[in-house]
């Protein structure tokens, strides 16, 4: 960090009016990279699978695409997260779109090459700005009000469905310039993919300054005496005014919310991949046209992202648990739709997939905000980098399954499965609550309870 960086972030630590200019800046910067990012990281789920199976033959593995890029976005948010701990999410974030964007050109390659060799590895690189994209919605949250984190996620989600419809919806326009040019039709999106990545990392680095990161750590470091205070606010789950509990019993309250913040995340990202992987092929058993296909992943993606401005208030104002519940009853209504859907009804294939894409929505900030809740700044940047990279596991998980159990049963099966495996956040969100009931019953009085 050179001298007068470093300045300017303890400047703008030290000023009210500059954070808050800041904390308004970071999100612009962010929302315009997510645009750009939700573009990029389309182009994987709509036609990755296709792509595959056009060059390697087969169901079975139809669902590698996903769980390749999915399985690299682990090892990406891993050392986004590592990156942004030390040098601050400008840097971090940067890094991840680049290295997105790399991946994106090697798929091309691979496809005009027909070489599976390096789709894999080019796959597995992509998965970056996939990780990244995930990543950014940490960057607004680094100045937020306690009262305004789930808030301030959403709007950095809500920016990702512009790009992210956009780019299924176009792979007609993408496809017949992939011809024209004379690479493979199916190989058209990730063209765009690489331009859209390429411009996300580049918007922010160049105006993602100062890092709002840096400064809310400086803030903590100038007010030490003040930083447990910050960082321990009692969720909004607590009852109102419940703000006094011993550090010992935060601790552990706190170190739960990561644990539950993770598991919300990781069932709702392995539920909504294994479906998503495999209805672009249900589908074109069906013989629905790519258009079609771009259309219901198009609307999918924009469930995913598109209510989170509406998302964010519920979860700042009735609690991460109740709208984590209806995350599970919501994957829950579409694995029961998708896997009840005629293959050749576009409505409700495109009803199912919306309701996966909600669920999966009211899971991710629901989860998100639990852990920013219970992290502190000298770790949460490491952590929730590593959080993600369960994430990405999960889903590299849920997409390499996905297509065995299509190939050895249907996707109706599979479509069940991914429903009924979101019902597991019940019991998790009901042992999250256990020891602060039990607290709730045994505290001892304040003096002006007396």
């Amino acid at each position: 960090m050179n001298p007068t960086n470093s300045s300017l972030i303890e400047q703008t630590a030290l000023d009210d009016s500059a954070r808050h200019a800041l904390y308004r800046r970071s999100l612009t910067v962010v929302v315009i990279s997510q645009v750009f990012g939700g573009a990029g990281l389309a182009a994987g789920v709509t036609v990755g699978a296709l792509l595959a199976q056009d060059m390697l033959g087969g169901e079975g593995i139809a669902g590698l695409p996903a769980a390749l890029f999915t399985l690299g976005s682990a090892l990406a948010a891993f050392t986004v997260g590592r990156f942004s701990q030390r040098s601050g999410r400008r840097v971090g974030l940067t890094a991840g779109f680049l290295t997105g964007a790399l991946g994106a050109a090697g798929i091309v390659l691979a496809a005009v090459m027909d070489n599976p060799v390096l789709l894999f590895i080019a796959l597995f690189v992509y998965g970056s700005g996939t990780a990244t994209n995930l990543q950014a919605r940490y960057a607004g949250t680094d100045l937020a009000p306690p009262q305004s984190r789930a808030t301030a996620v959403s709007i950095a989600m809500v920016s990702t469905t512009f790009g992210a419809v956009a780019g299924p919806n176009s792979i007609g326009l993408l496809g017949d310039l992939a011809d024209t040019i004379g690479i493979p039709r199916l190989a058209g999106p990730f063209l765009l993919a690489a331009v859209a990545y390429g411009l996300a990392g580049l918007v922010l680095f160049a105006f993602l300054r100062p890092d709002p990161f840096l400064v809310a750590r400086a803030m903590a470091t100038q007010a030490p005496a003040e930083a447990p205070a910050t960082e321990l606010t009692a969720p909004s789950d607590s009852p109102p005014g419940d703000t006094e509990p011993a550090m010992s019993s935060r601790s552990t309250s706190s170190s739960r919310g990561v644990v539950l913040g993770a598991t919300i995340m990781v069932l709702t990202q392995i539920a909504m991949i294994a479906i998503m992987t495999m209805t672009p092929v249900h589908m074109r058993h069906h013989h629905h046209s790519l258009d079609q296909v771009g259309f219901v992943i198009g609307m999918h993606i924009g469930a995913m992202f598109l209510p989170s401005l509406i998302t964010g208030r519920l979860v700042d104002r009735i609690g991460r648990i109740p709208m984590a519940l209806a995350s599970a009853a919501t994957l829950l209504a579409a694995g029961l739709t998708s896997a009840l859907a005629p293959g050749d009804s576009m409505a409700m294939l495109t009803l199912a997939l919306v309701l996966l894409g909600l669920g999966w929505n009211f899971g991710l900030i629901s989860g998100t905000a639990l852990i920013v809740d219970s992290t502190p700044l000298a770790t949460r940047a490491k952590t929730q980098g590593t959080v993600d990279v369960l994430i990405a596991i999960a889903g590299a998980s849920g997409g390499a399954v996905s297509g065995v159990v299509v190939d050895a049963s249907s996707y109706a099966t599979l479509s069940l499965a991914g429903g009924f495996l979101a019902l597991l956040l019940i019991p998790v969100a009901l042992w999250h609550q256990t020891p602060r009931r039990r607290f709730a019953t045994t505290r001892p009085k304040a003096a002006n309870d007396l």
